[in-house]
């Protein structure tokens, strides 16, 4: 067993990063940027080991830290990582520093709290990740939608209190039925939290149904699925560029993770009884979302419920019960994280210099920058599913998966191919294309060295993904071939 505490580290060095740019105000902007810097690169030097040190023939968990948090109920801090929730924290932590680096000049005011907001969401979302203590993963679970509201709420559009709000009940009121089965699993268990213990449990059909869309409620709100969806637009739309970034690249993912850590192992047979429901609702994810995008003129809208159609192929792949799925499904939600922060991140670019996020205003962007203009065809791409992009992986994964399950399944999961090609490249066709559309265009200045840095290496971890994913995906092999043994005994 390691004898340093990695996944502690992941966590609470940018959380007490954070802390400590709070006691600057916004005479020490330059200062709190810098710390805030170089918190989110201790942030991400710390999450490397764990990859280094991974060894990828076991499904057992690694990293493994325990010790006595509150004795009387039984509640522990005990932390570990698998192959399916150590991509996630290296991802939270590289996008982390992405997003400060964001936020360099766009963020005027408060810039202290808004660092402090996204260094400490950092550590929470990796503590999300890493728990394998059922109310530690609560805590961390509800503790993330707090900074998240105040990015949202503080730096937001002018609609920013509504979105903030409406985000925040949605994602509470489904998370309090997870508590209410968090309290039921702890008694049926003998009065344990402890998540592996869980997966272990005999439990009856009826018990496991209701348990199930317990579950169901909580992390389809976060994910989010078709009908239960509708905060997310609103919130994108509001939120600042970095709030947009790590909502997309990481916030959605807490909802398909905790299907994968929760809802297929701990509730196998639920799982089978109810995956034609499961898949029907992230095929409308795919099919009927991305017809919505179609239809979008705010490009930060069209992006976010592009979010949701991608993320319904998650679900998708979780619910077929084969490798390709599962697999295809995690290397989507990687893939996610760096196409959808750099779609975000690129909206933000063309904001900070004009103001608005309607397609109708822009129009031969091209000309004027053209720098800007090749990293985000290369990312349009990988959100069409391109092949060496990080999207195809994922997508052709599932899908593949998908047709082997079912072949009409697998025929209208690939219409995401069609759909996601057509909403993405009218946008991009629109925005970027043709001849400078007004005097505002024709004003604007190519990115950055800082701009170019950050789209640059998100451009870079797209590529490498798409032409190379074996390291991605021989990390989750031995976790997901134990998790779909599970399901099959289980099913038996």
């Amino acid at each position: 067993m390691n004898s340093t505490p990695w996944l502690s580290l992941t966590i609470w060095i940018p959380i007490l990063f954070g802390l400590a740019v709070l006691m600057f105000s916004d005479r020490h902007a330059a200062l709190v940027r810098k710390l805030s810097l170089v918190g989110a690169l201790f942030g991400l030097a710390v999450s490397i080991p764990l990859y280094v040190g991974f060894n990828t023939q076991t499904s057992a968990m690694q990293f493994v830290e325990f010790s006595r948090w509150i004795p009387r109920f039984n509640i522990n801090y005990n932390l570990g990582v698998d192959g399916i929730s150590l991509l996630f924290i290296l991802l939270n932590s590289f996008i982390t520093v992405l997003v400060v680096l964001a936020g360099w000049e766009s963020i005027q005011k408060r810039v202290a709290q808004y660092m402090a907001a996204f260094l400490i969401m950092s550590g929470l979302l990796n503590g999300v990740f890493a728990a394998l203590d059922a109310m530690l993963f609560y805590v961390f679970f509800e503790a993330t939608l707090i900074p998240m509201y105040l990015v949202i709420g503080v730096w937001g559009g002018p609609n920013r209190v509504y979105a903030a709000v409406k985000f925040f009940l949605y994602t509470l009121l489904g998370s309090l039925l997870m508590l209410v089965a968090f309290l039921y699993l702890f008694d049926q268990s003998g009065g344990s939290f402890s998540i592996l213990d869980w997966h272990k449990l005999p439990i009856a059909m009826t018990p496991q149904i209701l348990l199930f869309f317990a579950f169901f409620l909580a992390f389809a709100v976060k994910v989010p699925m078709w009908p239960v969806h509708t905060w997310l637009p609103d919130a994108h739309v509001e939120a600042p560029t970095g709030g947009s970034a790590v909502l997309a690249a990481i916030l959605l993912k807490l909802g398909a993770y905790g299907f994968i850590r929760f809802s297929l192992p701990v509730l196998p047979d639920a799982s089978h009884a109810l995956s034609g429901f499961m898949i029907a609702l992230s095929l409308i994810a795919v099919v009927y979302i991305g017809l919505v995008a179609i239809a979008q003129t705010d490009m930060k809208k069209l992006i976010a419920y592009s979010s949701i159609a991608h993320m319904g192929f998650v679900t998708l792949g979780f619910f077929i019960f084969n490798a390709y799925g599962m697999e295809g499904a995690l290397v989507q939600m990687v893939s996610h994280g760096f196409v959808s922060a750099a779609m975000f991140l690129c909206v933000g670019v063309m904001y900070d210099r004009m103001h608005s996020r309607n397609i109708a205003d822009y129009g031969g962007v091209v000309n004027t920058m053209p720098k800007f203009a090749a990293l985000m065809m290369l990312f349009a791409m990988a959100n069409c599913g391109l092949p060496a992009t990080s999207g195809f992986v994922g997508e052709f994964m599932v899908i593949l998966g998908a047709v082997k399950y079912n072949f009409w399944i697998g025929f209208l999961a690939a219409t995401t191919l069609i759909f996601g090609a057509a909403y993405t490249l009218w946008m991009y066709k629109r925005v970027i294309f043709g001849a400078v559309a007004n005097d505002h265009v024709a004003k604007l200045k190519d990115i950055g060295a800082r701009e170019f840095l950050v789209l640059a290496l998100l451009a870079l971890a797209v590529l490498g993904m798409g032409l190379y994913p074996q390291p991605f995906t021989e990390v989750m092999h031995a976790s997901v071939n134990d998790l779909l043994q599970h399901l099959t005994v289980s099913k038996l």
